[in-house]
């Protein structure tokens, strides 16, 4: 029922059992006053983003800045690292679900990143649920008790609290100002900042942010420019808030020495976001033949133009005196043994490279991974709490090492085309029912793997992909595969993550069928939530 907060604001949303705990008159009053002074902006950028892919299209490519040239020449550094951030070696994420939260807390990772991004499927509830429980968990009152009685609750050390709202391009449609659905980055960050920004510095901490999907350092002056204002708005000394930026679109990569410079003096260093990151290259270059990516478990971060990423990543931050954060693991244990012996090893070996390449911590999906990853950076680091200080050696990366995506190694097969359809549809009818992370393979599948499925997936059938084994993706090759696929899936029991299959084939197949490319699945995906 729509129930009006102003002349000009209404909440749309159904009722919700703890909206009023986190959706107060002020709270709500609040998220306008952003609303008013940040969307026209927002929605600048926005249209930047699809000029600049115009151009991209059109025969243009990326380069570094001439117009900000002085920025990556000049000497400066980010802000004084607080306390509780500068130890980030093992960095967990997850869902805002609230028994996951206390298991994520409790896991002996140093931080924890709350997502209401990737992680989430955006209901209504869902979103209105992971307020109130990031709420009670700032007060450390958060608890749980599932149907059996097993109760959860905090250990007496717990790791240091992150969010992540929701990237630029997203509208929160249940709440309305002027007839016009409000951003979900402002909804995210102006209920949770709101509610327990000063809680947090009460408590010897701070809000402390992911920011996601950036392409530009514009975007992230937007941000702290949205900073700014509600620590002002609050009466918080400005400097309160932290936020890290995820470098995971490629556009953005030849813009990290500005993102961190717009951030300074709210800064705690960038994270390489791989996942949406080889995304992210997929959609720049779709229209190209000779960027086409390889089936995507052969694309790893061993692969040239990765390489060069997350090289670049490391010098820029520790140049500043910012964090550079590692990627994610996403390995779920299984109670197959020789299948955790091989992932433990290569999950060993991807954090080595981490570690020696200067990385100051690391992600993991599951509380499993968490010693592993641990013991091989505290090989490295040696009792420090991160190696800032170790700046390395003169990384001269260019725009062609950056748009090195022609090199890398690989073959796209009929079996890389299916793996892509199955976790695909496995995945959006998780994400349509409500869970935004799935465990999918022993792995953790979220909105960014499940964007490199269907990306490659029109990319491949777009430019007539030769397949190594044999013929061409074809549209008609996609609907064989696909419903052999459905098929394997509805007939078997067992099977997790198919309660809404046949709306996630229609969305797959919009996706993938269509003669444009859509930008992200999370907006038609959207429209399908409650």
């Amino acid at each position: 029922m729509a129930k009006a907060i102003t002349d000009r604001a209404t909440l749309r949303a159904s009722d919700h059992p703890d909206a009023a705990r986190v959706l107060t008159p002020d709270a709500l009053r609040f998220l306008v006053r952003l609303h008013d002074e940040f969307d026209e902006r927002r929605r600048h950028l926005l249209s930047a983003r699809v000029d600049r892919q115009e151009r991209i299209l059109g025969g243009e490519m990326p380069d570094f800045l001439d117009s900000t040239r002085a920025v990556r020449a000049d000497d400066w550094r980010v802000a004084d690292t607080p306390a509780d951030l500068r130890k980030r070696v093992v960095e967990i994420t997850g869902p805002v679900d609230r028994k996951m939260m206390i298991n994520a807390l409790n896991s002996g990772a140093d931080v924890f990143m709350a997502d209401f991004e990737d992680a989430l499927s955006p209901t209504w509830s869902n979103v209105v649920a992971g307020q109130v429980n990031c709420r009670d968990a700032v007060r450390r009152t958060i608890e749980f008790e599932n149907p059996e009685g097993k109760r959860y609750e905090l250990d007496a050390e717990v790791a240091t609290l992150l969010v992540r709202p929701r990237g630029w391009h997203l509208p929160e449609k249940n709440l309305v100002v002027d007839g016009e659905p409000v951003s979900a980055s402002l909804f995210d960050f102006g209920l949770y900042f709101f509610h327990n920004a000063r809680e947090l510095l009460d408590r010897g901490s701070g809000p402390y942010f992911y920011l996601p999907k950036l392409e530009s350092h514009l975007e992230a002056r937007l941000w702290n420019d949205v900073f700014l204002f509600a620590q002002d708005e609050l009466g918080l000394p400005r400097g309160s808030i932290r936020a890290t930026v995820l470098i995971e679109n490629i556009l953005a990569a030849f813009e990290m020495d500005e993102i961190v410079y717009e951030l300074r003096e709210h800064s705690a260093g960038l994270n390489a976001g791989r996942w949406d990151y080889i995304f992210s290259v997929i959609k720049t270059f779709r229209h190209r033949a000779d960027f086409v990516l390889p089936d995507r478990g052969q694309v790893t971060m061993t692969v040239p133009f990765m390489r060069a990423y997350t090289k670049l990543l490391v010098r820029t931050c520790h140049r500043r005196g910012a964090h550079a954060m590692g990627g994610m693991a996403a390995f779920i244990p299984s109670k197959d043994e020789e299948i955790n012996r091989q992932a433990f090893q290569k999950v060993r070996e991807d954090k080595v490279r981490e570690s020696r390449d200067g990385f100051d911590g690391t992600w993991i999906a599951h509380p499993g991974l968490e010693a592993v990853a641990r013991e091989v950076f505290d090989e490295v680091l040696e009792g420090q709490p991160h190696q800032k200080h170790r700046l390395p050696e003169e990384v001269a990366v260019t725009a062609a090492h950056l748009l090195g995506v022609p090199d890398t190694p690989g073959q796209v097969t009929s079996a890389g085309v299916r793996q892509n359809i199955s976790v695909a549809l496995r995945y959006l009818s998780a994400w349509l029912d409500g869970w935004g992370a799935a465990a999918i393979d022993n792995l953790m599948e979220d909105v960014a793997t499940a964007e490199i499925s269907r990306s490659q997936l029109w990319q491949w059938r777009h430019t007539n992909t030769p397949l190594a084994d044999g013929g061409t993706m074809t549209a008609e090759l996609y609907e064989r595969i696909r419903d052999e696929e459905l098929s394997a899936l509805g007939g078997d029991p067992e099977a997790a993550y198919t309660g809404r299959l046949d709306d996630a084939r229609a969305l797959l197949d919009s996706l993938v069928l269509s003669d444009e490319f859509t930008g992200f699945l999370t907006l038609p995906g959207y429209e399908n939530l409650d």
